[in-house]
């Protein structure tokens, strides 16, 4: 974990105070850590399970704005409120810091700055790579693209002490239901459904229940995403 979370960027003495100034907290699943639109008081690394990022539309439905795993850091630096909402998709254990007590250590330790502007690069980058996906992409194309990033993200999530090696896992469970994904993707739940299905009645994958998935052609799968 030490090894991608963005306090990695200290030295030993400063990872060390830094680490004082937080807590390590456990949450169930279904707990809103962030309320959208409140005091933006915490930020957080995640250490375990998975995180919701997601917004209130207009008319008050949720759009899920993103997912966050293992050593992703989460909440909204340098702002007095909170622009999305943050809940547990699992059981999730978080390091917590006070939001003013983090600015403050970032602006004393300039490779701590460096290395959230580097985050926050990556997050803006996956948008992006996000909103031309909903743009060009077809249904299979999107959901194949979601598989095969949700394989990828969960490998880099595995310590290194648990086996993980950082490659695309072949077998794993979903952290969202069909309307998280369908959300997630700009698609209708049940489009998301067909495919998943489709996708598996090909040999394509694997699907046990409604959460357990085997990529079993990733070559294909890898095709579809890229048509």
């Amino acid at each position: 974990m030490r090894s991608r979370v963005i306090c990695n960027a200290l030295a030993p003495e400063a990872r060390e105070a830094l680490g004082r100034l937080g807590r390590i907290q456990r949450y169930p699943r279904g707990t809103t850590l962030v309320w959208e639109g409140e005091d933006s008081r915490i930020v957080a690394n995640l250490l375990s399970g998975v995180l919701k990022l997601s917004s209130s539309t207009a008319d008050g439905k949720e759009q899920i704005l993103g997912v966050a795993y293992p050593s992703d850091f989460v909440g909204r630096l340098f702002a007095p409120v909170a622009s999305y909402r943050v809940t547990a998709l699992t059981d999730v254990e978080v390091c917590l810091f006070s939001r003013t007590a983090f600015e403050a250590f970032a602006r004393e330790h300039p490779a701590l700055e460096h290395a959230l502007l580097e985050h926050t690069l990556a997050d803006l980058d996956r948008a992006h790579a996000q909103l031309l996906d909903l743009g060009r992409r077809s249904a299979s194309a999107r959901v194949a693209a979601f598989l095969l990033d949700l394989s990828q993200r969960l490998a880099e999530a595995r310590c290194a002490a648990a086996g993980g090696d950082g490659q695309p896992l072949d077998s794993f469970d979903l952290p969202l239901d069909r309307q998280q994904i369908a959300d997630l993707t700009g698609l209708a739940i049940e489009t998301v459904s067909r495919t998943l299905q489709k996708f598996h009645r090909a040999g394509i994958i694997a699907l046990a229940g409604r959460r357990h998935v085997e990529i079993r052609d990733r070559a294909r799968l890898a095709t579809i995403a890229e048509a």
